[in-house]
């Protein structure tokens, strides 16, 4: 009992898919950042010229209109240009940045459509367990861990900052363009080292975070047993269907012995009961047959009914085995039941 209440198995199929369909996913947030931000900062990079155009554009603007008296009308119309620009500036940045958040997201647990994580849960608003949670131990250790990260991070690129510093006195004597180029050179540089660190850090996260994921999704051995009860249904239910379906198909069998031609038996285990109707069949058709008991009830509704009973044992034991309720009998032994027949019909003189 105490090896069926522990979690050693690993998750299903069904159990990951449940779990996806609740919006419960692998998700490492340091992979997500590090992704936006590679994103942004290349949107940055690339944008900038663009960006800057626009820049320059809005203190044209603005430059301009010195002298200009203000009046509601032109506040209003300062409002929508500044707007304006600096909307084309800010929008291109905003959509890189979306794409990046949505591949971070696809790339770590593909396409998931569920509402199940956006309904009201009203327990999430409970201030005791949000006090609970606030101060727990797991909090903690995220505390811990964002920190840890953000000094690592802001060490290293204060380290090459530093370092640089160490140039000034020689940038200083560049002409202006040469300075902005240099600076701009660094703060690239600064950027791309602090990016690494991040997301170094980010692989660590997403292994520790598809770790406990995995982990907190396994099952018991006895969790297992009711899954597969639950998707191939309980056996003992399966059963009884399939007796009950057994019943009727016998019933309705043994309903079609009355109407047979022949009940053919090897005499005492076996009984096939034969029809023909030419304008239904181009061959006679088994329809019903049994072994042993079974036999016996067969023959026993024939007597009853008047149905001839010959006794031919290799072609009953061959009818039992090769044809099927229903079925037409196979090529090989129209011979055979032609005869049987032919001596039926002359006993009834058709």
């Amino acid at each position: 009992m105490a090896d069926d209440a522990e979690k050693t198995e690993e998750p299903t199929d069904k159990k990951i898919e449940d779990a996806r369909k609740e919006g419960n996913v692998p998700k490492s947030q340091d992979t997500s950042g590090v992704i936006t931000l590679f994103v942004a900062i290349l949107a940055v990079l690339m944008l900038f010229p663009f960006m800057t155009d626009h820049m320059l554009q809005l203190f044209k603007y603005y430059f301009s209109l010195v002298g200009t008296p203000l009046d509601k009308l032109f506040m209003i119309d300062i409002a929508i240009v500044t707007f304006r620009e600096a909307l084309l500036m800010v929008m291109p940045l905003a959509i890189a940045v979306a794409v990046a958040g949505v591949i971070a997201a696809l790339a770590q647990f593909g396409f998931l459509f569920t509402t199940k994580a956006i309904m009201p849960d009203f327990k999430k608003i409970d201030p005791i367990k949000g006090t609970k949670n606030l101060f727990s131990v797991k909090k903690m250790i995220e505390g811990v861990k964002i920190t840890f990260k953000a000094f690592t991070t802001l060490g290293v690129g204060f380290i090459f900052f530093f370092y640089f510093i160490e140039e000034l006195p020689t940038v200083a004597l560049f002409g202006l363009m040469d300075q902005l180029d240099w600076l701009k050179d660094k703060m690239i540089i600064i950027a791309l080292v602090m990016l690494l660190i991040i997301f170094v850090f980010a692989l660590i996260d997403i292994v520790i975070v598809r770790k406990q994921y995995f982990d907190g999704l396994k099952m018991s051995k006895q969790e297992i047993k009711d899954e597969m009860k639950n998707m191939e249904g309980d056996p003992l239910i399966k059963s009884k269907i399939k007796q009950k379906q057994m019943e009727i198909s016998r019933q309705r069998m043994m309903s079609e012995v009355p109407n047979a031609d022949v009940i053919i038996t090897n005499p005492t285990h076996y009984a096939v009961a034969i029809k023909y109707d030419e304008a239904k069949s181009r061959a006679p058709i088994v329809v019903a047959k049994g072994m042993d008991n079974m036999a016996q009830q067969i023959k026993k509704i024939g007597r009853e009914n008047e149905v001839h009973i010959i006794q031919n044992p290799p072609l009953a034991r061959s009818l039992y085995a090769e044809v099927e309720i229903d079925r037409p009998i196979p090529e090989a032994l129209f011979g055979a039941v032609a005869e049987v027949l032919a001596y039926v019909y002359k006993m009834n003189k058709k």
